[in-house]
């Protein structure tokens, strides 16, 4: 588990060893409170030890209990022995299984590393379909060219004119306030891709506020702090002129399958049109279902439409090496 929730009476006590849902709870003046398991070791030892003993699951409200990191490089980690037969925790998917160990690898390099290298032509991982994905492959994304335009068309238009600022010559985009440096040398420099990035971020790693040194390019020529690297689309800003890793979920995309709207912000869209073919292809898409809810993180900028009404945010150079979605299995 990567989370549990900490409940205390206002005495300080843990309020039954087997606490009913939070909310029946309030009669008796608790107050509970959902850690991570990256916030939770970073506690003081001494509230460590104090809170250890209130920790619940957050889905069925059983009794659980907290482990330190191991020396032999196991992740600290939140479990319990008293889940429900139903609970979520107990039977995770094996997508969620997945992610959360994405998560717990990310976060381990972000204790142990001085910096991490982003490895923009690592593969995705293959995972074997379920039988509905099965029998949507053979839907032909041609079929959707039928329906009509959504009044994001209006912003087509203005793709064109950004397209060309976007595929600027690498040399410009250079993102620290220093100088080039040559790599940090000392710890080791382990590089990620995309996709366990993407998980980490969504299931609450601390990625997005590291100060970790973070290079976008095999020469080790560009660099950020990931917390400057990594913006949610809510965070978005048309302003700052500066490519950044933009991450979060989707929403829907238009009728056409055009445009990507994240659920983060409802005034940013992300055109698709020009790589579509290839980006469902590498993706498995089929349908607008498969992008409803799925996780995405792309390197890209973000500009004002023409009216500024809305953020455009640009695939940097349309490079699908650059963008990675994680659709949800049914």
């Amino acid at each position: 588990m990567l989370d549990a929730i900490c409940v205390l009476t206002t005495e300080g006590e843990a309020v039954v060893e087997h606490p009913q849902p939070l909310n029946s709870l309030a009669p008796l003046a608790i107050t509970g409170v959902t850690y991570s398991v990256f916030k939770f070791q970073q506690l003081p030892e001494a509230e460590i030890e104090r809170l250890r003993q209130h920790l619940y699951c957050p889905a069925c409200y059983r009794k659980a209990y907290f482990r330190k990191a191991s020396k032999d490089g196991k992740a600290a980690c939140f479990g319990s022995r008293y889940h429900q037969l139903d609970c979520i925790e107990f039977n995770p998917s094996a997508q969620k299984s997945r992610e959360e160990q994405d998560a717990l690898e990310v976060q381990q390099q972000l204790l142990e590393a001085d910096a991490l290298v982003i490895d923009f032509s690592l593969k995705p991982t293959k995972h074997e379909p379920s039988k509905k994905r099965q029998l949507k492959s053979d839907l032909k994304v041609a079929d959707i060219q039928a329906n009509k335009i959504s009044d994001n068309a209006s912003n087509i238009g203005v793709v064109s004119a950004l397209v060309d600022s976007v595929q600027e010559p690498k040399a410009n985009y250079q993102t620290t306030q220093d100088k080039p440096e040559i790599a940090l040398v000392g710890k080791r420099t382990p590089s990620q891709g995309l996709e366990k990035l993407l998980h980490s971020l969504l299931r609450g790693s601390d990625l997005a506020k590291s100060d970790l040194w973070v290079y976008t390019d095999d020469e080790r020529k560009y660099r950020w702090r990931a917390k400057n690297l990594f913006v949610n689309f809510a965070d978005a800003d048309p302003t700052d002129n500066k490519p950044h890793l933009y991450w979060g979920t989707l929403s829907h995309c238009d009728p056409l399958m055009t445009w990507l709207n994240p659920a983060d912000s409802k005034d940013i869209g992300i055109p698709i049109e020009v790589v579509k073919t290839k980006l469902f292809k590498q993706f498995n898409i089929t349908d607008k279902r498969d992008l409803e809810g799925a996780g995405i993180i792309l390197f890209g900028k973000c500009f004002w439409n023409k009216d500024k009404t809305r953020k455009i945010i640009q695939l940097w150079d349309n490079d699908l090496r650059r963008i990675f979605i994680s659709t949800l299995e049914d």
